[in-house]
């Protein structure tokens, strides 16, 4: 299938990092839901859910949220991982300019 894209090897490596780091982040969103249900367990600290948005993964904690109901009543994860998928999308332009040239 990636290859009906026209993308370069690199450029297809690239996507497939996205696409499992955005994978793991549903899941960890996931675990940490299962996770605040259950009395006295340790849980995922938000500032780690906001480094795995930042690092290209803000789509798959962005649906996380959503599916699981989760972070939704905090006004900084409702505020903030939307600008954090904005910042995705404009790395991964410039990523792509800069493996193009």
């Amino acid at each position: 299938m990636l290859s009906t894209l026209n993308l370069t090897p690199l450029s297809q490596l690239l996507l497939i990092a996205y696409l499992i780091i955005n994978i793991l982040a549903f899941i960890i969103m996931l675990n940490d839901k299962m996770k605040s249900r259950q009395v006295g367990t340790e849980r995922i600290p938000e500032g780690k859910l906001f480094f795995l948005a930042a690092v290209f993964g803000a789509l798959g904690v962005y649906a996380g949220m959503f599916v699981f109901r989760h972070k939704t009543r905090k006004w900084y994860f409702l505020l903030g991982i939307p600008v954090l998928i904005v910042q995705n999308v404009v790395l991964i332009y410039f990523l792509s300019i800069f493996i193009s040239v």
